[in-house]
C-alpha cells in the first residue's frame, strides 16, 4: 500500500464524514425539529427513552449528537438524569443503522438486473436526484430531501473510496500480521477506542472496519475487541460536551461512557468466559460488510438488554462519583434553558427562548402591577420587589438578546424564523416595562416621601388611568404569553384611548393649575405619572404588534397600522367607544 492509497483512503474517511453529517443535517431539518421536541417531551419512562433513543439516534445517524443533545436537557434542568440513561442507551443502539446503510455498496457484484443495484448505480441516481431538488426546492422541504440524497450519494462514494484504498492490503503479509496482533481482546479495544477518539464518530469507524473487512483478511477475533473499543471511544464527544456543564450535565456525560464502557466487559465476560469453557468457531470466522455490521447490532443489542435493569444501578454509580456539593441548590434557574448545546437545534433552542421571555413579561407585569398598587397605600417592602423585578429583566434582556441573535446564524424554517423575530422584536419593550415600573415606583415613593396630598379631581382622574393601565398590561403579557391574535387586536384601541387620558389630565392639570388647585410641586410629579403611563401604554402596544406580526395572512401588520393611523372604522372603532365609555373622567 503505498502513499497514494493512503490518500485515496483518508479522502474516502473525509468525505464519508462529510456526506454523514449532510445526510444526518438533511433529516433533522425535514422533520422540522420535531425529533428533538419529541424526544424532550415523551422520554418520561426508561422504555420510552431506550425507544426514542434508538429511532432518533437511526434518523439523525448521530449517537454522540443525541447525548450531548440529553447533556443540554439535564444541563438545562429540563430532564431527569434517570431519564437521560434510557435515552442514552437507546443511543447507543440506534448508531448500528448506518452499517447496515453501508452494506448496500456490497450490493451489485453480480451480474443481471441485480447490477443495477450496485453502489454506482445507486449514488449516480441519489446525487442526481438530490442536485435537482436542492436546486429547485427553493426553500421547501425538497431542498431539504435533496441534502439527504447528496449525504447519502457523498457516503456512499467515501466508502467505495475507502474500499478501493485499502484493496491491496488483501495480498500484504505484513498487514495480515498487524492484524493478528488486535486478536488480543484489550489491544484491540484499546486501538478502537484511540481510532474513533480520533474521527469523532462511531460510525465512521466501523464504515472504516467494514471497508477493511472488504479484503477478506478480517476475522471476528480481531474484529469484535475493535467493535467494543469503537463504542468506548465514541463517548469522548459527549464528555467534551460536559466541560462548563452542570453536576447533572455532567453525570449525564459520564453516563454515556460508563454504559459503553460497563457493556464491553459484560459482552468480553460472557463471550470469553463460553469461549474458555467451549472453544467457539466463530473466531476464526472471515468478515464482511455484512457480518460487522450485524456484530456491530448484536453487540450493541446485547449491552442494552444487560443494561436496561441496572438503570438505577447506573444511577447510584455516577452520583457517588459525581457528588453533590453540601447546600448546593437543586432548583433550575429560568434561564439554565438557555444552554449552548441547543443552538445546533433550533427548535429546542426557540422552544426554551420563549419559555424564559415568557417568564420575562410575567415578571414585568407583576412589576408594573405592583407599582400600581403603591398609588393607594404606599409599602417599602413592594417598592423592594418592583426594584428587584426591574433587575431581573436587565438580565433576562442580556442573556436572551445574546442567545436569540446567536440563534439567527442558524439555518430556520419560515415558521422559526417569524418566531425568533417575535422574540427578538418584543424583548426591548419587555426590558423597557419594567423600567417604567420602577419610575412609576419611585414617583409614588417621592409621593409618600414628600406627603404630597393631590386634589380629589386629580386623585379620581389618576384611579381611571392607573385602571386603564393596568388592563392594557395584562391584556399584552396575556397577548403575548398566549399568542392570541384576537387579544393583540383589542389592545391598540385601548392604548390610544390611554393616549387619550393623558391628553385630557394635562390640560384638565393646567386648569387647576391656574385656579390655583394644584402646586407646581404637584404637576412635576403628575407630569411624570402621565409621561410613564403613556410611555408603557406605548411599549405595551408593541408587545402586541410582535405577535400580530406572527401571523400576516389573518392579519397583515400593515392593514393593522393603517387603521390605527387614520381608517377608524369597524372593530377597532367600536372597540376604542368601548374603551371611551369604561374610562371616562
Amino acid at each position: 500500500m503505498n502513499i497514494t492509497n493512503v490518500i485515496a483512503l483518508l479522502s474516502g474517511v473525509a468525505l464519508f464524514l462529510f456526506g454523514m453529517s449532510l445526510m444526518g443535517d438533511g433529516l433533522k431539518k425535514v422533520a422540522g425539529g420535531r425529533l428533538e421536541t419529541i424526544l424532550y417531551q415523551l422520554s418520561n419512562t426508561p422504555l420510552k427513552g431506550v425507544l426514542l433513543g434508538t429511532g432518533i439516534t437511526a434518523v439523525i445517524q448521530s449517537s454522540s449528537a443525541t447525548s450531548v443533545m440529553v447533556v443540554g436537557f439535564v444541563n438545562a434542568g429540563m430532564m431527569k438524569f434517570r431519564q437521560a440513561i434510557g435515552i442514552i442507551l437507546g443511543a447507543i443502539l440506534g448508531t448500528s443503522i448506518t452499517g447496515w446503510i453501508l452494506c448496500l455498496s456490497d450490493i451489485g457484484s453480480g451480474g443481471g438486473w441485480i447490477a443495477l443495484l450496485s453502489t454506482s448505480t445507486i449514488t449516480g441516481l441519489a446525487a442526481v436526484a438530490g442536485i435537482l431538488l436542492q436546486k429547485l426546492g427553493g426553500k421547501s422541504q425538497k431542498r431539504f430531501v435533496g441534502d439527504i440524497l447528496l449525504g447519502f450519494a457523498v457516503l456512499m462514494f467515501g466508502m467505495s473510496a475507502m474500499s478501493g484504498a485499502v484493496s491491496p492490503l488483501r495480498e500484504s503479509q505484513q498487514f495480515i500480521s498487524i492484524l493478528t496482533g488486535f486478536s488480543n481482546p484489550l489491544l484491540g479495544i484499546l486501538v478502537g477506542a484511540a481510532f474513533t477518539c480520533v474521527l469523532q464518530s462511531a460510525s465512521a469507524a466501523v464504515g472504516i472496519l467494514q471497508a477493511l473487512a472488504s479484503t477478506g483478511a478480517i476475522t471476528f477475533e480481531v474484529a469484535f475487541p475493535i467493535i467494543m473499543g469503537i463504542a468506548i471511544g465514541a463517548s469522548l464527544p459527549v464528555m467534551l460536551s460536559a466541560v462548563g456543564a452542570s453536576k447533572n450535565g455532567r453525570r449525564t456525560a459520564f453516563a454515556y461512557l460508563l454504559a459503553d464502557v460497563m457493556g464491553a466487559v459484560a459482552c468480553s465476560i460472557l463471550f470469553y468466559g463460553v469461549n474458555l469453557i467451549h472453544p467457539l468457531r466463530i473466531l476464526s470466522r472471515v468478515m464482511s460488510m455484512v457480518s460487522i455490521a450485524a456484530a456491530n447490532t448484536i453487540f450493541r443489542l446485547v449491552t442494552v438488554i444487560i443494561l436496561f435493569p441496572m438503570i438505577p444501578l447506573i444511577e447510584k454509580i455516577i452520583k457517588r462519583l459525581i457528588r453533590d456539593k453540601e447546600g448546593q441548590g437543586k432548583r433550575a434557574s429560568d434561564l439554565d434553558g438557555l444552554d449552548e448545546r441547543f443552538l445546533s437545534h433550533p427548535a429546542l433552542l426557540i422552544q426554551q427562548c420563549a419559555a424564559a421571555e415568557n417568564d420575562m413579561a410575567e415578571g414585568a407585569k407583576e412589576a408594573l402591577l405592583g407599582a400600581l398598587q403603591l398609588f393607594d397605600n404606599y409599602d417599602e417592602k413592594l417598592f423592594q420587589r418592583v426594584d428587584e423585578l426591574e433587575g431581573e429583566s436587565d438580565h433576562y434582556e442580556d442573556r436572551l438578546g445574546t442567545y436569540l441573535t446567536k440563534s439567527t446564524v442558524q439555518e430556520l424554517t419560515p415558521a422559526q424564523g417569524r418566531e425568533v423575530s417575535r422574540l427578538l422584536h418584543a424583548l426591548s419593550d419587555l426590558e423597557r416595562l419594567s423600567d417604567y415600573a420602577l419610575m412609576l415606583a419611585k414617583n409614588f415613593k417621592e409621593i409618600n416621601d414628600g406627603k404630597i396630598d393631590f386634589s380629589e379631581d386629580a386623585k379620581h382622574e389618576l384611579g381611571v388611568l392607573r385602571s386603564a393601565v393596568t388592563e392594557v398590561v395584562e391584556l399584552s403579557i396575556g397577548t403575548f404569553v398566549e399568542r392570541d391574535q384576537a387579544k393583540a387586536a383589542r389592545v391598540e384601541p385601548l392604548v390610544v384611548c390611554i393616549k387619550e387620558l393623558c391628553h385630557q389630565m394635562k390640560a384638565r392639570h393646567i386648569d387647576r393649575l391656574q385656579n390655583n388647585m394644584c402646586t407646581f410641586k404637584h404637576g412635576f410629579v403628575f407630569n411624570d405619572l402621565l409621561t410613564s403611563c403613556e410611555r408603557v401604554a406605548g411599549h405595551c402596544s408593541n408587545v402586541a404588534l410582535a405577535v400580530v406580526e406572527m401571523d400576516l395572512e389573518s392579519l397583515a401588520t400593515h392593514e393593522y397600522m393603517d387603521e390605527v393611523k387614520g381608517d377608524m372604522k369597524g372593530k377597532f372603532r367600536s372597540t376604542l367607544k368601548e374603551y371611551q365609555s369604561k374610562y371616562t373622567l
